[in-house]
């Protein structure tokens, strides 16, 4: 569904992205991973086309990007911080995205529910919690029903029953045969939740598949010291001009 062929981004002589070669499987959650600096939210703000690619092409669901942007009714963005406009109240802004969206009918507001954000409604952004923003930024993600979901550190801030609430929810959308793609500093946290890995560093991609291949391959017991493991082997090649 998502199909990344030769992308490069540079930042003037900064190289954020260096030919990256890659594709998510569909109907399969993701997870991408890679130190601070890695190019994990340079290739996602790539994807929603919020910053312009040096070169390379993207395809979503078979379609090249091109400037256009009606791929993007199809996908639900979670970013890492949310940013609402902080004199509208909850409820304001909800029917605000909804108005934008308005051609998406199927409404999915389960989160609303599980996350008891009708109690909000009436508040200010100004006047919520971090963890109140980062549920509001959670429901409007999967508010719209969409085919692709991009999670960028969909549980931080959250409280210990919400960011369960939230993993149960991303588990059944993939039940549902969605393609989903997030990040996590907190590895141990989704490991029972990701089948695909991507790991970046340095703009590069330097694995590609199944969560159990890169454990084996590693030699490692489970994720975390998997990818720890490909983290610290690259920081040393780094550190020794390799």
């Amino acid at each position: 569904m998502i199909k990344i062929n030769n992308l490069c981004k540079n930042y003037g002589d900064i190289i954020a992205l260096n030919s990256i070669n890659v594709s998510l499987v569909d109907e399969k959650l993701t997870y991408l991973v890679g130190p601070n600096g890695s190019g994990k939210t340079t290739l996602i703000k790539s994807i929603l086309g919020l910053i312009k690619i040096s070169s390379g092409e993207i395809f979503v669901d078979k379609l090249r990007l091109n400037g256009n942007f009606s791929y993007r009714e199809k996908i639900g963005y979670m970013p890492q911080v949310a940013s609402f406009p902080e004199n509208l109240t909850v409820e304001e802004v909800i029917e605000l995205i909804k108005n934008i969206r308005s051609s998406i009918t199927n409404l999915d507001d389960e989160l609303i529910n599980e996350f008891n954000l009708k109690k909000e409604f009436n508040k200010k952004i100004k006047a919520l919690s971090g963890g109140t923003k980062q549920k509001l930024n959670a429901a409007i993600a999967f508010l719209f029903n969409p085919k692709i979901l991009i999670l960028d550190e969909p549980t931080a801030g959250l409280d210990p029953i919400s960011s369960s609430l939230l993993k149960d929810k991303i588990l059944k959308e993939k039940s549902k045969g969605k393609t989903i793609l997030l990040t996590s500093h907190i590895i141990s946290e989704l490991e029972e939740v990701a089948e695909e890995i991507i790991f970046i560093c340095d703009g590069l991609i330097f694995f590609s598949g199944e969560k159990n291949n890169l454990i084996s391959s590693t030699g490692e017991k489970n994720l975390e010291r998997a990818i720890s493991k490909l983290m610290r082997e690259k920081s040393e090649n780094f550190s020794n001009g390799n």
